[in-house]
């Protein structure tokens, strides 16, 4: 049986701008929701307007949308644009404490058996 190529199966995560998209997608929904609940508070407190009230609606909505999207997209690339360096760095600052060094196990041990 043949080895397996290096980089094959899909082992790989997802590159920067697939994160950038979900980024975007995550803020946009998240953007509607409020864009939503303020567009129809406002409508309910103020009147549509001029413009009609799905108009008005569909205004506070998409308005809301393109900005948390933006914002979100460009703090997920942001935030996922680290160097390898600095992973490793955090990866050992947050490994677990040595609590007996290796030269004192012998010793206990040794003493565990008389």
């Amino acid at each position: 049986m043949p080895a397996v190529p290096s980089g094959a199966g899909g082992m790989t995560g997802p590159s920067t701008f697939d994160k950038l998209k979900m980024g975007a997608m995550m803020g946009g929904s998240v953007g509607l929701i409020i864009g939503f609940i303020f567009g129809a508070t406002n409508i309910i407190r103020f009147g549509p307007g001029p413009n009609g009230i799905m108009r008005t609606l569909g205004q506070y909505m998409a308005g809301s949308a393109a900005t948390f999207g933006f914002f979100m997209a460009i703090g997920t690339t942001i935030r996922t644009d680290s160097e390898r360096a600095a992973i490793e760095a955090f990866a050992q600052a947050r490994r677990r404490p040595i609590v007996m060094p290796p030269q004192y196990r012998r010793y206990r041990s040794e003493e565990e058996q008389r």
